[in-house]
């Protein structure tokens, strides 16, 4: 499939919509937990087991990414988003048939193998064509398409539990909602592939509707970058960024609830709820809004207000404890949009230090980090908290430590921030050997 070149005139605020169509569609990932309680009653799955789909669709989410994001450089957004549709879709239709005939291993398969290949390819699809098109704007460009990864599970959540109402939580009703969901978001992802273009790369960059041209200044393969000590210092910061935010989301209600449980003004079940749809409209506009002031003030200083007032706020909510309620919840609602700033803010950082060249490529290597925090963050906070209660500990003392560690590596994200400097010269690649190479790159 050979990538879609826009003709003259047409406009690159198109290319934005063509990218939220798919960053909106793959965002359901965050709404899974809508499944969970229906799926352990229907087949008497356990909460850990329940999870299993999710888990294996992020650790799919960075691999697909890392080992496909040369193959979404060479072939182009249009082939990335057809690649994307088909796994995300399919995974829903195999999930929908294990539920039918109750076989828990084909709804993991689905929805978490092939479905998380979708994600990971979905994921970095538009990435490298929206810098393209928005040289002057590269933070806001995909800041806005990243901000619809964040915001798909404030759509898909009620959307699914009005679906489980309706057709009923049985086995029968959760695979008829696998299967709704499966088609509903191959016609929405079908709009994406339709409408993706990449810019001319002969015209000049005017700003406007005309496309930019996509190879000037720096520019430096994925191969040679990932030997670089920026490449592992920006790895660093997207893995301790991400650890401190998703430590929160990932316990966010049982979190408050437990954190206020010893105070006078309790936390009730509806309002645990409506503090975690906060945390999502906060992961939400802190990747436009924070990816956008990057343009502004500069990656690095960005990162430094990240990782910086990130440790403060944890520190904040570990010196007060469970004396402010507002101050808990403000905290939380910074870190969270600091977690999703860090996001959509790193494809910039990358261009500024790799170039438009293979950026996408690169990309999806670094989302490595993103399958590690994962897995750390949870693990922090859920492994502290059960040690702390098995020790007798009870309220805001079951998550203090766990608060400290984060300060500790949001530390270590500050320090790997300030150690990034501009890619030596001899990782480089002179303009004309660019082509050559492109056929020389392994598919990975």
């Amino acid at each position: 499939m050979s990538p879609p070149i826009a003709s003259p005139g047409w406009s690159r605020w198109l290319v934005p919509p063509a990218a939220l169509s798919v960053h909106l569609s793959i965002g359901q990932a965050y709404a899974w937990s809508v499944f969970k309680p229906p799926l352990e009653s229907a087949l008497g799955l356990s909460g850990t087991q329940s999870a299993l789909p999710f888990q294996l669709g992020i650790v799919m989410l960075g691999l697909s990414a890392a080992f496909g994001g040369t193959l979404v450089e060479r072939n182009g957004p249009r082939w990335a988003m057809t690649v994307a549709l088909v796994c995300f879709s399919s995974g829903f239709l195999l999930a929908s048939l294990g539920a039918a005939t109750e076989q828990y291993w084909l709804i993991v398969f689905g929805y978490g193998f092939v479905g998380g290949i979708g994600l990971g390819i979905g994921y970095i699809s538009p990435v490298s064509t929206l810098i393209k098109w928005f040289p002057d704007r590269p933070g806001m460009a995909t800041g806005i398409a990243i901000m619809g990864f964040g915001g798909g599970a404030l759509i898909a959540s009620p959307w699914s539990a009005q679906m489980l109402e309706s057709f009923g939580s049985d086995s029968s009703g959760i695979a008829l909602a696998f299967l709704v969901h499966g088609l509903s978001y191959a016609v929405f992802m079908s709009l994406g592939v339709l409408l993706v273009r990449v810019p001319r790369s002969a015209e000049p960059a005017a700003g406007g509707a005309s496309g930019p041209s996509s190879l000037s200044g720096v520019q430096v393969s994925a191969r040679s970058a990932v030997r670089t000590p920026q490449f592992w210092c920006l790895w660093v910061i997207l893995c301790m960024n991400v650890t401190a935010g998703i430590g929160i989301l990932e316990k966010a209600a049982p979190m408050i609830k437990d954190f206020f449980a010893d105070s006078s003004t309790p936390v009730s079940v509806s309002a645990a709820a409506g503090f975690v749809a906060l945390l999502s409209a906060a992961n939400m506009a802190g990747r436009i809004g924070w990816s956008s002031t990057s343009d502004l003030i500069g990656r690095k200083n960005i990162y430094r207000v990240y990782l910086g007032v990130g440790a403060l706020m944890y520190a904040s909510i570990a010196w007060f404890g469970d004396s402010s309620k507002p101050l808990f919840i403000l905290c939380a609602l910074v870190i969270l949009s600091f977690y999703g700033g860090g996001f959509a803010t790193i494809p910039a950082y990358l261009k500024d230090l790799f170039g438009t060249y293979q950026v996408g490529a690169i990309h999806g290597r670094l989302l490595t980090a993103w399958s590690t925090a994962g897995v750390l963050g949870p693990l922090i906070v859920n492994w502290i908290a059960d040690r702390q209660e098995e020790a007798g500990k009870h309220g805001s003392a079951l998550y203090g430590l766990s608060f400290y560690i984060m300060i500790g590596l949001l530390a270590v994200g500050f320090v790997a921030n300030e150690l990034v400097r501009p890619v030596d010269p001899r990782h480089h690649i002179p303009a004309p050997k660019e082509a050559a190479d492109v056929q020389r790159e392994p598919s990975v």
